[in-house]
């Protein structure tokens, strides 16, 4: 239901701010508007975004929680899909999603929203290093042997030369 209403309000809002915007300022101004705004909305996007790689890299390298890096790299991405579709409520929405103290409530918010019932990171019978857990030395593996298609007492003639 509320995606239903998000498509119906959305182009309603966006058609009446362009009447009046166009009307108080003009065609070729309101355009210029929109397209300064996906120019520069597409390079904060860009800018933020690698910053929210990063965070996110750095969340699995330390093994941390990846939840909040990946929201704020939705968040991002869904500012980026806003600022390029013309108009000026999506505009206001996704220059409001790049600031960063709004992606923090907005993901306060969802999380109070969204109850976790687990979280896992691995298959928990993996192990980082370390001795064998088992005690044994005896490592289990099974083997192919191949048969080399040549005849080995002849050169493979890879290396030679035209």
């Amino acid at each position: 239901m509320y995606l239903f209403l998000a498509f119906l309000l959305v182009p309603i809002i966006e058609i009446a701010l362009f009447i009046q915007v166009g009307g108080l300022i003009g065609l070729w101004p309101t355009l210029a508007i929109v397209v300064v705004t996906a120019v520069m909305g597409t390079a904060l996007v860009r800018t933020q975004g690698r910053m929210a790689l990063a965070n996110l890299q750095r969340s699995f390298a330390d093994l941390d929680d990846p939840t909040e890096p990946l929201a704020h790299g939705a968040m991002i991405l869904l500012s980026g899909v806003l600022l390029l579709t013309p108009g000026f409520f999506t505009d206001a929405v996704g220059f409001a999603l790049l600031i960063p103290g709004v992606r923090v409530a907005v993901f306060r918010y969802l999380k109070s929203k969204v109850q976790i019932t687990q979280f896992q990171m691995g298959t928990g019978t993996q192990f980082r290093g370390g001795p064998n857990p088992s005690g044994d030395d005896v490592i289990d593996g099974e083997y192919t042997e191949v048969q080399p298609r040549r005849d080995p007492s002849k050169p493979s003639k890879w290396v030679d030369g035209p």
